[in-house]
């Protein structure tokens, strides 16, 4: 029997596809009509196995969440911030297209449910209040999405002429561009040492 010309269609398939349309043309370059072209079939054959565009985008949104770290708070709950923030970013960094998808909200997203239940339950199995725990989650969170989707030393001009005479402060600033991976890296580990040391001595 000759094998299919293509792979079968299945969600895992559907959703990888359109995250890779994501990654490519951004959220707003995701149609249905799109991803079945991606796909070799009709757009009638998405809807077997997703209802509507809304429920691809949850499926990758949980993907991606999949990925998140919260094994941390096993060890305390300043490792498990530290985890479950780099983790974080790093899901995200790899496809910076899908971070307003991310920072949308939890919703009804399993993966997400999931991540907020580790998270609030290693908090407060440490001792914080349950309100307390709420706001540090989303300190962290506001962090993780700010980085992610507003890198600071690769949006300066990289030409030195931009910042001599009028700017004297930022004389070196056309050079944060060919160095922008450490420093943005280096700037998020501070912000997190920050935020976490700001949080010491710890509940109780």
């Amino acid at each position: 029997m000759a094998r299919p010309a293509q792979p079968l269609l299945n969600r895992d398939l559907i959703r990888d596809t359109a995250l890779a349309i994501i990654d490519r043309h951004g959220l707003v370059g995701l149609t249905m009509r799109r991803l079945a072209e991606k796909l070799g079939v009709q757009a009638a054959s998405l809807y077997t196995h997703y209802p509507t565009k809304e429920d691809v985008l949850d499926a990758v949104a949980n993907l991606l969440v999949a990925q998140v770290d919260t094994s941390g708070f096993e060890h305390g709950w300043r490792e498990g911030l530290r985890t479950w923030g780099r983790s974080y970013l790093g899901a995200l960094a790899a496809h910076p297209n899908a971070v307003p998808l991310i920072a949308s909200g939890t919703g009804r997203r399993d993966t997400f449910l999931a991540m907020a239940n580790a998270v609030h339950g290693g908090l407060t199995g440490a001792g914080w209040p349950p309100r307390v725990a709420t706001t540090i989650s989303g300190a962290v969170k506001y962090l993780v999405i700010g980085a992610a989707s507003t890198p600071f030393a690769s949006g300066f001009a990289d030409d030195v002429q931009v910042y001599l005479d009028r700017y004297p402060h930022l004389t070196q600033a056309h050079r944060l561009r060919s160095d922008a991976e450490r420093i943005d890296q280096e700037s998020f580990e501070l912000g997190l040492s920050c935020l976490i040391r700001g949080l010491e001595p710890g509940p109780g």
